[in-house]
């Protein structure tokens, strides 16, 4: 017994020197990460303000597209209005051409018929 009672002492040294060494181990492996454990958030609160950022630029971008197709249809249907009235207008004419045309030709019928009734009168 005498023999194992310095072993078992030995035992116990080493173990508790393993223990501190593990505990040493522990807390600078918990600093680390602590450390690491910020530089982390940094960098998580850096890159959700550049999606932030990048989201509002993208929306920047896409009123401004609609805000362009908004003016150009507005565009785009004043013309539409704009041509129909000149067709509008262009049929009217032609219509008023062949208005006086028709005019025209009633009034040299009238003539005729004036200068028959004067000369059945003669």
């Amino acid at each position: 017994m005498l023999m194992r009672r310095p072993l078992l002492i030995g035992v116990i040294i080493v173990m508790v020197l393993g223990l501190s060494v593990y505990l040493r181990l522990w807390t600078i492996d918990y600093q680390i990460s602590s450390t690491e454990t910020e530089l982390l958030r940094k960098q998580f609160d850096l890159a959700n303000m550049e999606a932030v950022d990048e989201s509002a630029e993208w929306r920047l971008r896409f009123d401004e597209a609609e805000a362009r197709a908004t003016k150009c249809t507005k565009e785009l249907q004043r013309v539409e209005v704009n041509l129909g009235m000149t067709k509008r207008l262009d049929m009217l004419q032609k219509e008023n051409i062949n208005l006086l045309e028709r005019v025209e030709t009633l009034k040299q019928e009238l003539d005729a018929e004036k200068l028959k009734c004067s000369m059945q009168k003669l």
